[in-house]
């Protein structure tokens, strides 16, 4: 999302879309350099100003970097209650549940993030399905994910490594 989409969003004005992108952009910063205090605090300050499903994701990520996994939860299903078409905040609830070690509860949620309409990164939910899969010892299932994951974008190395890992233990 860029600033144009951010500020073609309904409600609000102009003025708190601008200065929410603005703090939305430094909290990333803050994010990316493990600035973790930061990004919460400017991510909370774009939030006040503008609700978006990105920011709210965003910290939420934030927050599982932090270990806070039912925080991080929490901001995904408030992103959705603001974007449902966003397809992130599904993904990312999938991938914390994983990291809970609750695969099935996981399968569900990349589930509706491979039907989500506005998803930049639609592969990763096919990745990430292939992982839970694997882990569920279901190679075929895990197999097939990553092929989707590889259809849906030619160059994820890591789908492709993970699936010729898989079909090598197979032979």
């Amino acid at each position: 999302m860029d600033l144009q989409d951010f500020v073609q969003q309904e409600g609000g004005s102009e003025e708190d879309k601008i200065a929410a992108w603005n703090l939305f952009q430094q909290a990333y910063e803050f994010q990316m350099q493990g600035k973790l205090d930061e990004a919460v605090s400017y991510y909370k300050q774009s939030l006040e100003k503008f609700p978006t499903a990105e920011a709210h994701t965003f910290l939420g990520w934030t927050y599982s970097f932090r270990g806070q996994l039912s925080e991080a939860i929490e901001e995904c299903h408030l992103a959705i209650k603001i974007d449902p078409d966003f397809g992130n905040p599904y993904n990312d609830i999938g991938a914390y549940l994983i990291e809970m070690d609750q695969l099935n509860e996981a399968i569900s949620w990349f589930e509706r993030a491979t039907n989500a309409k506005r998803y930049e990164s639609p592969a990763f939910p096919h990745m990430n399905l292939g992982r839970v899969y694997e882990r569920k010892g279901d190679w075929d299932e895990a197999i097939m994910s990553y092929k989707q994951a590889i259809t849906l974008n030619p160059k994820y190395l890591a789908a492709k490594q993970a699936m010729m890992r898989l079909i090598g233990l197979m032979n």
